[in-house]
């Protein structure tokens, strides 16, 4: 039987009904994913999230708690200006107000104060522990005499005196006492000793004493003793004077004429020649090699008692390690260098400073083979030497190739090490003396 119309349009109508149902079903399902995402968004955008909340908690907690607020005093700001005192005085009343009421004595808010009383105003401090305007009163703006204790003494003239530096040149005479062909005398070494420190010491103080309106503006020497105002000059001075005269006259009397010459010829060079010369012209660096290769000839003449080709070989090594020494140092404090105005090679000759750090570097490799031509070691030692002495002569190329601060730092530590080794190597590979020359001084 064939259907009636009604029956087939009802049957048309919910196949049609179903499919748009299927059809929604379908696109609900595909679009469910990108739309819920979507909803997370826009919720995680307008919702609060948990550093809202962390920050809200951590106002509330401050302003409840002003013990909260910073309790370190805080680092004292230049004077500023007046226009700048007239332009932010109402700001700066305000604050002071909200943190702590003012005595009954103090300004009224009601009028106008003048410069003098806003100068007043400023340096009012804040003791309940939070930042005051000003934290300092005129009484501590001003300049007090550093009061000297004796516990601190020592330690204040050790820095005045460069003990790590004196104790290199101290090493160094030793080196050249022990290095001499001539009977090992401990009196003399003791006495030698002493004398070389003291001098070493009297030098380095008057050497701060010349720099201090140059070492204030240099981060490196800014702390020293006299920049610091932790002594007086004239304390420096007199401490200088006590250690120059027992030092040269030990030298001169207990050891001999030449090596108390040459203590005294070493201050004057260090102190008169070399000091000014730092703010005049770069010959500097090759007058301080020549002051750091006086001590070993100090020690060979103490021994001895006379200078031949052995000493002034000494005196040489020295004389070149210091090149590649000091240039690599100063290579990394250019900065503060011409902050502090002094003419170095690192700062108006930067190629040159390169070039002479490498030169001396394989000077280093030549005087080590001339050391055995000289008797004073064995031919074993440039063998053995070799090896360091190729090592820091790379360095140094690595220092002329590369002209950046890693290039120097290595040069400039791997010089730390290399001086105590070589004179070492070179102890350890001393020519025996010769039997008359080992009786000569005895009879």
């Amino acid at each position: 039987m064939a259907a009636s119309p009604h029956a087939l349009s009802s049957r048309v109508l919910t196949g049609w009904v179903r499919g748009c149902v299927w059809y929604l079903e379908r696109r609900a399902l595909q679009e469910s994913p990108r739309r819920f995402l979507h909803l997370l968004r826009n919720v995680n955008q307008q919702w609060v999230t948990f550093q809202h909340f962390n920050f809200l908690r951590h106002m509330y907690v401050t302003r409840l708690n002003r013990s909260f607020n910073q309790q370190i005093k805080p680092k004292p700001e230049p004077v500023p200006s007046p226009f700048l005192e007239k332009a932010s005085l109402d700001e700066a009343k305000t604050e002071i107000y909200k943190m702590r009421p003012l005595s009954p004595p103090s300004l009224s808010l009601s009028r106008k104060p003048n410069e003098k009383e806003s100068l007043e105003l400023e340096p009012t401090p804040v003791i309940e522990g939070s930042i005051a305007v000003g934290t300092e009163t005129k009484e501590e703006k001003q300049w007090k005499e550093m009061k000297l204790r004796v516990d601190d003494l020592p330690g204040i003239l050790a820095r005045l005196s460069k003990i790590k530096l004196t104790a290199l040149v101290v090493s160094t005479t030793s080196a050249g006492f022990a290095l001499a062909p001539a009977p090992f005398d401990w009196p003399c070494f003791l006495l030698t000793f002493v004398g070389t420190g003291l001098a070493s010491c009297a030098a380095n103080s008057i050497n701060q004493f010349f720099e201090v309106p140059f070492d204030s503006n240099m981060n490196r020497t800014k702390s020293r003793p006299l920049v610091r105002g932790q002594i007086s000059p004239l304390l420096a001075v007199s401490f200088a004077a006590c250690c120059a005269v027992p030092g040269v006259a030990l030298l001169t009397w207990g050891v001999n004429p030449l090596t108390g010459a040459l203590g005294l010829f070493n201050i004057f060079l260090y102190t008169c020649c070399y000091t000014p010369l730092k703010r005049i012209s770069i010959a500097n660096t090759w007058v301080g090699a020549v002051v750091g290769a006086i001590p070993p000839l100090m020690g060979w003449t103490a021994a001895t008692g006379s200078l031949d080709a052995g000493a002034f070989l000494l005196g040489g090594i020295l004389y070149s390690w210091q090149f590649p020494h000091f240039n690599a140092l100063s290579w990394g404090l250019r900065e503060d260098y011409s902050r502090g105005g002094y003419c170095m090679m690192s700062v108006t000759h930067p190629d040159l400073c390169r070039r002479v750090a490498l030169r001396h570097c394989l000077a280093l490799v030549a005087m080590s083979a001339a050391a055995p031509a000289l008797d004073v070691t064995t031919w074993t030692f440039p063998v053995i030497a070799l090896p360091i002495n190729l090592y820091i002569s790379y360095l140094g190329f690595r220092f002329y190739r590369d002209a950046d601060r890693k290039s120097s730092r290595k040069l400039f530590f791997c010089s730390l090490w290399h001086l105590p080794l070589f004179l070492l190597l070179m102890l350890t590979c001393k020519r025996p003396a010769a039997q008359g020359d080992a009786g000569g001084p005895q009879s």
